[in-house]
């Protein structure tokens, strides 16, 4: 839904409120016109119900505003001297229409000395609930939010097991568009494995369906700073694989809320306005080889031949290399590697070659971006390409649309359809077309073991969630052992700095006041 059609709704809601209790608001010594003023009248109706002014802040705050409306919502018939469970369950089921009954009636009356304390323990539990997630809800969304690494993509530089603390505000906290959904959950509701969210998918209905029509347009508040070539981000995966990562096909829309894609992890190596190619595995900006930082651990399968000898465990160790991430080629070992590591080994006594496993271009298979038979690119070697920017033009024709038709159609709205150097957008014969938003190129570091742009392309702005700070946890799947040398440590370009014991003083801190027990009152 467009800001004109949310202004719409806002309106009708305001309309819906003043007659559902200006009666009310006279009970309480107010005004009728303070009932139907926009936004005052939220603020006099805390006054009436007792509560601070500032939390009509919550009402407005998506997500959030589903937990404090209900809360609105009974606190409202109590005032008015309905305080049964059963009239708070009323409330609620009928989203606040109740009001209305309590609005119209003779028996409702403005308690003035009523206790702001709920008149059971019930009552308390669920209070507290409602506003530690309130405030849960508002840090993970706009502030810091915990992620875990799945997959190898970045290996050697962050592990599968790797619990991650994502800032929302260095690339500005994006607004959450999905406005009816479960707090605090991505996706899927654990345990049940359903939508956490409101959304149809339908595809000859994605548009016209109601529960579509609810999702707020993207908003960003201001940042901190602006993506940097080389940064680690956080992201929804533009072309959604959830239900199959590992078949990707550039034509499958899975027609999600953007705020509820897959969230990814993986290295901008090129920003908006950057020419990139890939020449042998190597990334090139501008026609330069890009120079990666401190942390970046880029690796590439290698054939190591030994002659039939076999490495002993220490010296696998030595070469940082898990068994679980060895393979065989006719008899060789095949090691993925950095070129640091692969320089070491060959120095190796019993290691007579090690060759680099590159795949040339020059094949077209179907799999790697633009996805046609005039760009038979590898994932080795591949482009250039041109990586789109805000306010930009390029030209449109047979040659340029591959690149640009998902731009155009998924994630800029448009409807497009073209034939050779025919392009219409939006039912208009065009020659060009000028970007609405700025587009990155997500790469993981582990080049041969990461499904990453080269598969899907651009990646949209709005579809930047965050970039990680700190590892707050690390679990190895595989020795089932915890990483401790890599809790609380931070994730940057440059060197990591351990915070081990800061982190477990203020975990351990965290404990004591959430559990302390409560002293016993003296008689």
């Amino acid at each position: 839904m467009s800001f004109t059609g949310w202004f719409i709704l806002f309106l009708i809601i305001q309309v819906i409120h003043f007659l559902g209790t200006w009666k009310l608001y006279l009970k309480a010594d107010k005004k009728v016109w303070e009932a139907a003023i926009p936004v005052y009248n939220g603020i006099v109706l805390m006054d009436i119900l007792k509560r601070p002014k500032w939390w009509i802040i919550f009402l407005f705050i998506p997500i959030v505003n589903l937990i404090m409306f209900p809360v609105i919502w009974v606190e409202t018939c109590r005032a008015f001297g309905f305080k049964t469970t059963k009239d708070s369950l009323l409330a609620i089921v009928t989203l606040g229409l109740y009001i209305f009954v309590i609005n119209y009636s003779d028996k409702s009356y403005y308690d003035k000395e009523r206790s702001l304390k709920s008149p059971t323990k019930a009552g308390e539990w669920v209070s507290s609930i409602a506003f530690a997630v309130i405030a849960a809800t508002i840090v993970h969304n706009y502030v810091i939010r915990p992620y875990v690494i799945p997959s190898s993509s970045l290996e050697k530089t962050l592990l599968i097991g790797d619990y991650l603390f994502v800032s929302k505000f260095h690339y500005g906290s994006r607004v959450p568009m999905t406005t009816v959904a479960l707090p605090m959950v991505h996706d899927t509701i654990p345990v049940l494995k359903t939508k956490s969210y409101l959304f149809s998918d339908d595809f000859e209905k994605r548009k016209t369906a109601f529960l579509n029509k609810l999702q707020l347009p993207y908003m960003r508040l201001p940042s901190l700073k602006k993506i940097k070539r080389n940064d680690i981000v956080v992201f929804n995966q533009p072309a959604d694989t959830l239900l199959d990562m590992n078949n990707f096909h550039p034509d499958r829309n899975y027609y999600k809320p953007i705020d509820k894609k897959t969230n990814l992890v993986k290295r901008c190596v090129g920003i908006p306005g950057d020419s990139l190619q890939i020449k042998d595995g190597y990334i090139y900006i501008n026609g330069k080889r890009s120079v990666l930082p401190e942390n970046a651990k880029p690796q590439w399968y290698h054939v190591v031949d030994t002659e039939g000898q076999r490495f002993s465990d220490a010296a696998l160790r030595r070469y940082n290399v898990r068994k679980s991430e060895m393979g065989s080629i006719d008899g060789k070992y095949a090691l993925n590697l950095t070129d640091a590591e692969a320089a070491a080994i060959a120095k190796n006594p019993i290691v007579k070659s090690v060759t680099k496993r590159l795949q040339p271009a020059g094949v077209y298979t179907g799999n790697v971006f633009p996805h046609h038979p005039k760009y038979p690119w590898s994932t080795d070697n591949f482009g250039p390409i041109y990586i789109p920017k805000k306010g930009a033009t390029v030209a449109l024709n047979a040659a340029s649309i591959p690149f640009y038709k998902r731009i155009i159609q998924e994630y800029e709205k448009n409807d497009l359809t073209y034939l050779n150097d025919d392009i219409y957008i939006n039912g208009k014969k065009v020659d060009s077309y000028t970007f609405k938003q700025d587009y990155f190129w997500m790469m993981g570091d582990n080049r041969q073991n990461s499904l990453d742009a080269r598969a899907w392309g651009y990646a949209p702005m709005d579809h930047v969630i965050g970039t990680p700070v700190m590892i707050w946890f690390s679990y190895d799947n595989v020795t089932r052992k915890i990483r401790w040398d890599r809790m609380f440590t931070t994730v940057s370009n440059g060197k990591s700095k351990s915070y081990f014991w800061i982190g477990i003083l203020c975990a351990a801190l965290v404990l004591f006041l959430v559990f302390k027990p409560k002293r016993k009152k003296k008689a």
